[in-house]
């Protein structure tokens, strides 16, 4: 059976230490979709990691972590990211498996991307820059390279056919700010790097895992809300990240699909540009951002801050069909005297409960429940029964409006900072 864990909001919910937190019931962990822009920050025994690509259960030994057919992968980033975690875990590559379906990210995708948003001026997307949008573009228009192809006896000559197709399209952009042979430099090394490694045909690998009866855990990159055909579209990213994504990304049918976690934090925030109701541009969202230390994992851009959205959140919920919610970051609400959560929108004059079809495009006003704030002091160790009267308050209104039950309620970054109901 594969469980699921993957973000409701627009990314940044703290998909990575749940993940962390969650692996010691699963004998594997798998990566489904994303790239390099995803930043899964995990901290324990005072020690902070940050994974861009590999799955985050791949500090305990005994699980296998596999990297999908739906991710696509920077072989230079990837290389760096292992150097960063090789300390902790100097064996990781016995417990490391990646896709030979997975597609690569070549250096010209990086320059392509930002050719690309330079071009669009002040209607720019937000894009990490990681080249994540034109590495799918090439997956989707037949044109991609993939992880198994490093081991075929023409993939120079692949590899040179894309980026003469790729510098056509620089061109056309007229962008200059590139050193393209420095970069190529660093990729082939990372290629023969990533040769040693276990590449493997995952569909098989995860297929023949469930057939024996072990557990399954799909990780999920970004959020719901950043999804390509459900999200606030154009200002998403360039894979399907909601639970439909977990059968192409891995390569499974959906009556292997168990329990669906579904991660939000106890506030909203975003990265980058589009829509966002809820969004505070006042001294309570910058309290927030730095409260929160809401800076990109990744990028370290300054995250956009705001009350949480329950109407964007139950139209996750019901996308991804979930089971059970994880509450991020409750304690960053701490000392606040009076907690907002928008529970309907007004858009042309008219009360919706729905996220319409284009939230780019339809001015939308959020309309808000206000929840009388609690201590300071508030912490976990008294268990969930111990927690302050109006905390728990929230989150009972919280399940009553999203009818899914809040099971796990984080308290800091902390693998002990976590509470199961």
């Amino acid at each position: 059976m594969v469980d699921i864990i993957l973000g409701l909001q627009w990314g940044d919910e703290g998909k990575g230490k749940i993940a962390d937190y969650f692996t010691p019931q699963y004998d594997v962990v798998a990566r489904f979709q994303g790239g390099p822009n995803a930043g899964h920050s995990l901290e324990f025994e005072g020690k902070k990691f940050v994974l861009n690509t590999i799955p985050s259960g791949i500090f305990h030994k005994n699980t296998a972590n596999v990297i999908g057919n739906g991710v696509v992968i920077d072989p230079v980033r990837l290389k760096e990211e292992i150097a960063r975690i090789v300390s902790e875990c100097p064996d990781y590559s016995d417990r490391l498996y990646i896709s030979k379906k997975a597609h690569l990210i070549l250096p010209t995708h990086r320059v392509l991307d930002a050719a690309s948003e330079k071009s669009k001026g002040d209607d720019k997307i937000g894009s990490t820059l990681r080249g994540i949008g034109p590495t799918y573009r090439d997956k989707t228009g037949r044109a991609g390279i993939r992880v198994g192809d490093i081991l075929a006896t023409d993939f120079k000559e692949m590899y040179e056919k894309a980026k003469q197709f790729h510098l056509q399209q620089i061109a056309f952009f007229q962008f200059t700010d590139f050193d393209l042979e420095a970069e190529e430099i660093k990729f082939f090394e990372a290629i023969e790097f990533l040769k040693k490694h276990q590449l493997i045909n995952s569909e098989y690998f995860i297929n023949d895992a469930i057939q024996k009866g072990k557990k399954v855990l799909a990780e999920g990159a970004q959020g719901s809300m950043l999804d390509v055909e459900f999200g606030t579209y154009p200002y998403v990213t360039s894979s399907v990240t909601l639970a439909g994504g977990v059968c192409s990304g891995l390569g499974i049918a959906p009556k292997h699909v168990g329990k669906v976690f579904g991660i939000f934090k106890a506030y909203c925030t975003r990265v980058g540009g589009g829509p966002f109701p809820t969004e505070l541009n006042d001294e309570q969202g910058e309290m927030l951002r730095k409260k929160g230390n809401e800076f990109g994992a990744t990028t370290g851009r300054p995250r956009r801050t705001g009350w949480l959205d329950l109407v964007a959140l139950k139209y996750t919920c019901m996308l991804n069909g979930v089971d059970e919610l994880i509450m991020m970051k409750s304690d960053v609400l701490n000392g606040i005297s009076e907690i907002s959560a928008a529970t309907s929108y007004i858009i042309q004059g008219e009360k919706t409960l729905e996220v319409p079809a284009n939230l780019c495009t339809d001015e939308v006003h959020a309309v808000y429940e206000n929840f009388e704030g609690w201590s300071e002091e508030m912490s976990g160790k008294n268990g969930f029964d111990g927690l302050d009267s109006s905390f728990k308050n929230y989150i009972q209104f919280i399940e009553k409006y999203l009818h899914a039950p809040v099971k796990v309620v984080s308290l800091g970054p902390e693998r002990d900072n976590t509470i199961l109901r």
